[in-house]
């Protein structure tokens, strides 16, 4: 078998700052890499996955979806993988218009985003001429038209990238986008009322982002709340480490929120409001606290240094590891190819909306060669796109 993984042409895979797909995407390479599997990546040119990689885009593009950049890059990215076995396509053009143009290879796909109307419209397009879809959450497809997510799977990252840390900091984070639906105007709010610093991290970087930070949040800033600016892998781990919990008030139903799961690694309670995928991924008391508004949430915190934050990372570990993510997929290819029964944890319609702890199968290996040459851009990209 011969498996190609398509990632998006915005952020480098993996992404040197933000980009949460990326992330994951350069997770399952490496991990389906380390479980025996050979692996060819399309991304960009300056991406630096170690994995066998095509390109047509030299450089990342940057944040803000652009409909022609993207398939320039899913044309040449189908091209360079037209003999492989199965491919799993992270993008939004690429299933359709592999079909569109009658291309007979198996699909998997995975919807990172909301399933919003046009969105779910075209995700039921494509599930409807053969395309196997994977949501991210039971709460994300449980928005999604009926029928028309194959599978379930949540995210996963290699533990080992974020330690366990002692939370000895004297203060709360906040990690994300400056935005209303991701309240780090709420967090700060939330904190100052329980009496604990916040520093908070986020991408500005869009017009709407900076018009939010300059109107909603930069007014509540102060010596107790701090605005750290976009961080990467590094420090972003470390202020995690050092936070007594990560303070998460979404206000919509996101599809999954990886840096809750990168909090409870680093054994950081994660403290949110039970929007979208929170509902599934924080158990209160074991890896955080689900909280109704802002008053509850500064109750949680005023007790939040009796956490245990090594039983939290455990929990983190078992549900949302690179490994398991990897055995989930694997199970997913071996069926979507015949070569294996059904996964045990398929969406069901009535188990949707319920929070659901995955099962994993025994683990099986999989020997996938990855096919290289096809074209010059299937070299390491050249030093211009590097720097």
């Amino acid at each position: 078998m011969r498996i190609g993984l398509i990632a998006p042409p915005w952020v480098a895979t993996p992404p040197p700052e933000y980009g949460g797909t990326e992330l994951v995407v350069g997770e399952l390479a490496v991990g389906l890499e380390a479980a025996g599997v050979e692996v060819s990546l399309f991304a960009t040119g300056d991406s630096t996955s170690p994995v066998c990689r095509g390109w047509h885009h030299p450089r990342a593009l940057g944040t803000g979806y652009r409909p022609l950049p993207e398939l320039e890059h899913v044309a040449a990215a189908y091209d360079l993988l037209r003999d492989v076995d199965l491919v799993h396509d992270h993008t939004i053009l690429g299933p359709h218009w592999a079909r569109k143009r009658g291309l007979s290879v198996p699909i998997v796909t995975t919807n990172h985003g909301p399933f919003i109307p046009r969105m779910a419209a075209h995700f039921s397009r494509v599930h409807r001429r053969g395309v196997t879809v994977v949501a991210i959450s039971h709460a994300h497809a449980a928005t999604a038209p009926p029928g028309v997510v194959d599978r379930v799977i949540h995210h996963g990252l290699d533990p080992a990238r974020y330690p366990l840390g002692r939370g000895d900091g004297g203060y709360v984070a906040f990690l994300g986008r400056m935005c209303e639906e991701k309240g780090p105007h709420r967090a700060i709010l939330a904190a100052r009322r329980a009496g604990i610093p916040i520093r908070l991290a986020a991408k500005v970087a869009e017009p709407a982002e900076k018009r939010f930070f300059r109107e909603k949040v930069e007014p509540l800033l102060g010596p107790d709340a701090v605005f750290l600016g976009q961080v990467g892998h590094e420090a972003k781990v470390e202020l995690l480490q050092g936070a007594m919990a990560l303070v998460n008030p979404i206000r919509w139903d996101e599809p999954f929120g990886l840096v809750m799961i990168e909090s409870m690694l680093c054994g950081t309670p994660v403290v949110a409001f039970p929007e979208g995928s929170a509902r599934e991924l924080v158990e209160d008391g074991l890896t955080g606290y689900r909280c109704a508004d802002e008053g509850a949430i500064a109750r949680a915190l005023q007790g939040i240094e009796s956490f245990d934050r090594a039983a939290c990372r455990v929990r983190a570990i078992e549900r949302f590891s690179t490994e398991r993510m990897v055995r989930n997929h694997l199970d997913l290819y071996r069926h979507v190819l015949g070569l294996g029964a059904p996964p045990a944890d398929v969406v069901r319609p009535a188990a949707h909306a319920a929070p659901v702890a995955l099962g994993v199968a025994p683990r099986r290996r999989t020997r996938i060669r990855a096919r290289s040459g096809a074209s010059r851009r299937w070299a390491q990209p050249p030093e211009a796109a590097a720097t």
